[in-house]
């Protein structure tokens, strides 16, 4: 596969969660790298700042309302996206959720959700996206781990989820590299985004005593913020990263994996 004929003109890519923090992030370097951006998320009107940042970047966007873990939304949300901005050949994962107790606390509810949510989400968009990629001859899958696929206390529902990410990845990788497509994973430390001030509010303290705390352990003395994990996507992303694939970068500001 000759790479380097699919390198010029604009790409349609998608991002899950793309309504704020680390999806809109992303977003909005995919946008600033020459992309138009297919913004996923529940609900459309989340999505309005987002989809402003990326056409202030020069790119077009769009917002799709689905349910990422739902198959016939999946279905629907990507054929919107064909039909209003063409065939999308970047697909970056990123919807998540947290519901975290300890494994005396958590319920199958708590388990379901987020398994669903993190890693059931993942399948079906690449299962949905992967043949317009094949199609193309060119396709980048970025797909959000994160540290937690090492373990973390009260995780134990999204620690599996984020270490499936990962197999599910490798597979891919493996399977799709004959087709010009490449599958990566992008595991984030501690950044500070919504998600973790919601958590920290959870645990009954504030995300600066949590941020100060957790910056102990993260060598270069900061917490990330959302543009470090977005940096890192646009690297798989890359046209010229077509020699990587099935690789796990983690961005946490000190040594893991």
């Amino acid at each position: 596969m000759n790479d380097e004929k699919n390198m010029a003109g604009r790409k349609v890519a998608i991002v899950t969660g793309g309504a704020r923090g680390i999806g809109a992030a992303i977003a909005c370097r995919l946008a600033e790298d020459g992309h138009d951006i297919a913004i996923v998320d529940l609900k459309i009107d989340s999505c309005g700042e987002t989809v402003a940042a990326v056409e202030a970047r020069g790119g077009r966007a769009i917002a799709v309302a689905a349910n990422v873990a739902d198959e016939g939304e999946v279905v629907d949300g990507v054929t919107q996206i064909v039909e209003r901005l063409g065939p999308p050949t970047i697909l970056v994962n990123n919807a998540g959720i947290m519901k975290d107790r300890t494994l005396a606390k958590m319920t199958l509810d708590d388990w379901d959700a987020v398994i669903d949510v993190n890693l059931r989400s993942v399948f079906l968009m690449c299962r949905e996206v992967h043949s317009h990629m094949r199609e193309a001859g060119w396709g980048r899958i970025v797909n959000m781990s994160s540290i937690a696929a090492l373990g973390i206390f009260g995780g134990t529902n999204y620690s599996a989820a984020k270490a499936g990410i990962q197999g599910i990845t490798k597979t891919m990788a493996l399977e799709l590299g004959r087709y010009g497509i490449t599958a990566n994973v992008v595991a984030p430390g501690f950044v500070l985004t919504d998600m973790t001030k919601e958590v920290s509010e959870r645990m009954g303290t504030t995300i600066e005593a949590v941020s100060a705390e957790m910056v102990k352990s993260i060598s270069v003395g900061r917490p990330g913020v959302p543009d470090d994990v977005a940096n890192a996507v646009a690297f798989f992303v890359d046209s010229r990263s077509s020699f990587i694939t099935g690789q796990v970068l983690y961005v946490a500001g000190a040594p893991r994996g």
